[in-house]
C-alpha cells in the first residue's frame, strides 16, 4: 500500500538527491566534492557521510524519497557493499524505481576488474557506474550528464485538478 506522503510528493523542480558513502568506506572528501558539484548543478542534497550502513541508506531513501540515489566509494572495496545495498533497494517497493548511481574505485584488480564490476553492478540494479580512470568523458562530464537528464525527463506536475473541464 502507497502512504499518503509518497503520493502526494510534487516531483517537478530541482531534484532531490540522496548521497552517501558505503560501510567499509571512510572518505569523506569524494561526498563533500560531488554534493558541491550536484548543488552546482541545482539540486538539492542530503548528505549521509562516510562509513554509513546498508539498513540505514535504505531506510534514508524511504524517508527522504530522493529523486536519485548517488553512491560515492574511493577506498577499492566498494563494489560488494554496493552490490548487497542496490539489490536491498531494489527489494523495497517504493524504492525499486530510484534512479542509483555509483561512482569511484569500485575495486583494486584493475582495469579488468573494473569492467566486471560495472557490469554486475548495472545488472544488480544500478543505472550508472562511473568508475575511478574512466577518463573525464566517463567520469564527472558522464555523471554531470546523467543528472541534467535525469532532472530534464521529470514531468512537472499538472497545476490544474483531475477534476476540471469535466461536465457535472
Amino acid at each position: 500500500m502507497q502512504t499518503a506522503e509518497w503520493a502526494s510528493r510534487e516531483r517537478s523542480g530541482p531534484l532531490d538527491v540522496v548521497v552517501t558513502g558505503l560501510p567499509s568506506d571512510a572518505h569523506t572528501w569524494n561526498l563533500v566534492f560531488i554534493q558541491l558539484l550536484i548543488e552546482d548543478l541545482g539540486h538539492h542534497v542530503v548528505n549521509l557521510g562516510p562509513c554509513v550502513p546498508r539498513d540505514e541508506i535504505v531506510e534514508s531513501c524511504g524517508k527522504h524519497q530522493p529523486d536519485l540515489l548517488v553512491v560515492s566509494t574511493v577506498n577499492g572495496h566498494g563494489y560488494n557493499d554496493a552490490d548487497q545495498l542496490i539489490r536491498a533497494i531494489r527489494s523495497r517497493w517504493e524504492l525499486a524505481g530510484l534512479p542509483a548511481v555509483i561512482g569511484g574505485k569500485l575495486g583494486v584488480l584493475g582495469a579488468e576488474g573494473r569492467a566486471g564490476h560495472g557490469r554486475r553492478l548495472l545488472e544488480a540494479g544500478f543505472d550508472a557506474v562511473f568508475q575511478e580512470g574512466e577518463g573525464e568523458d566517463q567520469g564527472l562530464g558522464a555523471f554531470a550528464a546523467f543528472v541534467d537528464r535525469l532532472a530534464a525527463e521529470r514531468v512537472p506536475v499538472a497545476s490544474a485538478s483531475p477534476l476540471e473541464g469535466v461536465a457535472r
